[in-house]
């Protein structure tokens, strides 16, 4: 029946009802007689009960009732409360329509305090039992609380932000908003209740949360597997609220990321990274120890695998705990060249999603721009030279969700809970990666002092918020994360810093320059101002240079832009070193980078790095400007600047990485062989030992299911009495010498010294057998180890190798 047939009543109330029968006649007394009793204040009302397809008697009692304002709309079967709360709000006639379950758990009474919101502006009020002023009378079982808790919980991170008690079946809201936002929803179930306050949160229609009494009745409907259902609704309702271009994005960078690593891809256990030097026989080996740990319970933070006998502390590494370890069930099946393969397309792929989540939320609403700019800040030149060797320096996804829970603390709304999420982001960030967190640190304090001086007024109102969330942030952290910090800096193989050389920071013209794998990119240049094809941390190109200078000076009047091109200019300048020589000319500068060289932590970083703080600050500036362009009407500065965009993008476009075949691991290892020569306690000795400039002895752990220890390797740990960090073991006398003879190509004089001195360093690396691969040198190795041993080695298995148990 029409409403224009019936006619406007001022209050709808609607009952949702499933096998109701004995609850329900009582319910529908106390709502009448409250709102015969008050119709001085609520008006002229109904009662629409809802039936879900009841098998009892629910229909018949509200049909045996002889007042017309008490209406019964019925299913013809169960299909859930959701699909009786759209039919039954369907219904009504009211100017107001009030939602409450049949139990009555909040008493019809309360229905003033939640009138008083609407009366003050709101589109509707939820009863709340969350929020200060509630007062619970009767509590339900403890474990359904608690269920109830935890659904709860995770309903407000997925749907609704702000209502902390969507669950509560005591609802009252404006009329026609509350029939049109029903009749919208999609969902039958329990979940249609998050659905509807999604759908006024986001037409911008005021809810209120209101505190009233509430107790428990028994009865309920809601079992334990429901709450199960509600977030599988959730699930659904979440992925529809997904725009196309949303997906289309996270798509379009997921295709990036495989073409980025696409020769690696085809074949990951046979395909090797040139370019990564021996960091992907490194990263591997770390996944896959990790992985073993962790299978086998042991300790994830420390391994004697490699660095025989002394082990490796692999908290002071970049084992990425926080991933290598939740990765563990795919190393295990497939292998760590699979895993870590996977892990790095995936992990760059979900770093350009949330920069692209938080653009979108923070900057600008226009999804092409944030896409562009989410696209620079994730696949940078920088990014892309590290993408070769580096996971920890790629896989950046905490970063701006860290930031967006800063900025939260500074709007001072929740500044307990967002404090409190803060620091368990950061707890996981350090277990991904410090020195990253260290350089996001640098660039939010950066663009916090540059956006404070364009905009005090907004700095006054937040600074206290921030300080207090940030103090709460590391009270919640270094609990989480003081063990695992106190092993990297005190436990075993620990070391106070790493040396980086007397100056690692970036030429100003590698600034400018163009990356190797940049499709304007030249190698010669490009390793010429740099350490090496990982390092390559700057290299924006002059095109970028010049179109971020014109976007900061034309949109010069917002404080947003001042602050970012003071974090880009500031970071590039800090990149430059504690000291830096002018182009072309002998003039040498001391730079910003002096203050902070010899401070703790800062002491361990590669300066030039500081470089990639550029280039989220690049991409937001580029995000801003097409933002801008968008809303332009004339053609002709429109076509203008977006051809100084793609001007200045398309040089950096990144091409594929460099992949070639891996060397294929000797059958002496690969066929199990080398178990003879291997006894409890003792290790396999390649020959050289394996060192930071030759790690492929970590490949033929790997193959070998860590079967065999290492000395030597590829690491950081310490050396000498003060403990400095150094790459690889601390060398030994023979170490040096078969490293010195693997360059140099001549056999040194061997005279009885060198025999005592190799026989001191075998038992010290309890040596079962030293093995030698063909290799470049491989005479002079052969020769330099026999005289060593005192007689020549045995070809086996497509390796030399020498029994050490023989004549002991």
């Amino acid at each position: 029946m029409s409403r224009s047939a019936t006619g406007v009543v001022d209050l709808s109330v609607v009952v949702p009802a499933y096998n109701e029968e004995r609850r329900l006649g009582p319910t529908l007394d106390a709502v009448g007689a409250y709102l015969t009793d008050n119709e001085g204040r609520f008006g002229s009302w109904e009662i629409v009960v809802a039936d879900d397809g009841s098998t009892d008697g629910t229909g018949g009692l509200v049909t045996a009732r002889q007042d017309p304002r008490v209406r019964l709309v019925a299913a013809e079967r169960n299909r859930g409360k959701g699909h009786a709360l759209r039919i039954g709000v369907a219904a009504t006639r009211g100017r107001r329509v009030l939602v409450t379950d049949a139990d009555l758990a909040a008493p019809i009474e309360e229905l003033e305090h939640l009138d008083k919101a609407l009366v003050e502006g709101c589109a509707a009020a939820i009863g709340s039992r969350s929020v200060s002023g509630a007062t619970i009378e009767s509590r339900q079982h403890r474990v359904r609380e608690l269920l109830g808790r935890a659904g709860n919980l995770l309903i407000r991170r997925v749907a609704v932000p702000g209502i902390r008690d969507t669950q509560c079946g005591f609802k009252l809201f404006d009329g026609d908003l509350a029939r049109t936002a029903f009749a919208a929803s999609r969902l039958d179930g329990w979940g249609i209740d998050v659905e509807v306050l999604q759908h006024f949160h986001r037409a911008g229609w005021p809810v209120a949360e209101v505190p009233v009494r509430w107790s428990h009745q028994s009865g309920s409907k809601v079992g334990a597997l429901d709450y199960g259902r509600v977030l599988g609704e959730l699930a659904r309702l979440k992925a529809r609220s997904l725009r196309p271009a949303d997906l289309l994005a996270t798509a379009l960078f997921l295709l990036m990321a495989v073409a980025l690593y696409s020769g690696r891809l085809v074949d990951p256990g046979h395909r090797y990274l040139p370019d990564s030097l021996q960091d992907q026989n490194q990263w591997e080996w770390f996944f896959a120890v990790t992985a073993d740990s962790t299978a086998h319970l042991r300790n994830p933070f420390f391994s004697d695998l490699q660095g025989f006998p002394d082990g490796v502390n692999l908290m002071a590494n970049t084992a990425m705990l926080g991933l290598s370890v939740p990765f563990t069930p795919v190393t295990l099946l497939l292998g760590p060249a699979v895993a870590l393969s996977v892990c790095m397309t995936l992990g760059l792929a979900a770093t350009a999603v949330s920069w692209y989540w938080l653009i979108v939320r923070r900057v600008v609403r226009r999804r092409a721009a944030a896409c562009v700019g989410a696209a620079l800040a994730a696949f940078a030149p920088p990014m892309v030279s590290h993408a070769n060797a580096h996971p920890n320096f790629v896989i950046l996804f905490m970063i701006p969700l860290l930031i967006d829970r800063a900025l939260r603390l500074c709007e001072g709304t929740r500044v307990r809970r967002d404090g409190i999420v803060l620091g368990l982001m950061a707890a996981y960030q350090i277990f991904l990666g410090e020195e990253p967190l260290l350089l996001a640190a640098i660039g939010m304090a950066l663009f916090a002092a540059a956006y404070a001086a364009a905009r005090p007024d907004v700095a006054r109102r937040a600074w206290r918020p921030l300080l207090r969330g940030l103090l709460i942030g590391a009270a919640v952290c270094l609990p989480v994360v003081a063990y695992p910090l106190h092993w990297q800096f005190a436990g075993p193989q620990s070391y106070r810093s790493v040396l980086h050389g007397d100056n690692a920071g970036n030429s100003p013209l590698a600034l400018l320059a163009f990356a190797e794998r940049s499709l304007a990119g030249n190698a010669a240049t490009a390793n010429r101002l740099s350490l090496n094809p990982t390092e390559q941390n700057a290299f924006y190109g002059w095109p970028l240079a010049l179109l971020a200078f014109a976007i900061t000076v034309r949109l010069w009047e917002r404080a947003l832009v001042r602050a970012l091109a003071v974090t880009a200019a500031g970071a590039a300048l800090l990149s430059l070193g504690p000291r830096f020589r002018i182009p072309l000319t002998d003039t040498v500068y001391p730079g910003p980078w002096a203050l902070l060289a010899h401070r703790p932590l800062f002491e361990s970083v590669i300066e030039g790095r500081v470089a990639m703080v550029c280039a989220p600050a690049l991409g937001l500036l580029v995000a801003l400007a097409l933002d801008r362009l968008a809303a332009v009407r004339r053609v002709g500065t429109l076509y203008t600047g977006l051809l100084a965009v793609s001007l200045a993008l398309l040089p950096i476009v990144p091409a594929p990485l460099r992949t070639e075949e891996r060397p294929r691991v000797p059958e002496f290892i690969a066929d199990g062989l080398w178990k003879p020569y291997v006894r409890a306690g003792e290790s396999l000795v390649p020959v050289p030992l394996p060192d930071p400039a030759g790690a492929e002895a970590l490949h033929w752990q790997t193959a070998a299911h860590l079967g065999f220890r290492l000395p030597g390797g590829y690491f950081n740990g310490p050396y000498g009495p003060d403990r400095i960090g150094i790459y690889g073991a601390s060398p030994r006398y023979t170490s040096d010498l078969l490293r010195d003879v693997r360059y140099s190509g001549s056999v040194p004089a061997i005279g009885p010294n060198w025999r005592a001195q190799a026989r001191a360093d075998f038992a010290f690396w309890h040596a079962g057998v030293l093995v030698l691969a063909p290799q470049p040198n491989d005479g002079p190795l052969r020769e330099t180890v026999s005289k060593l041993v005192g007689r020549p080695g045995r070809w086996t298995g497509g390796v030399w190798v020498w029994d050490l148990h023989e004549g002991r």
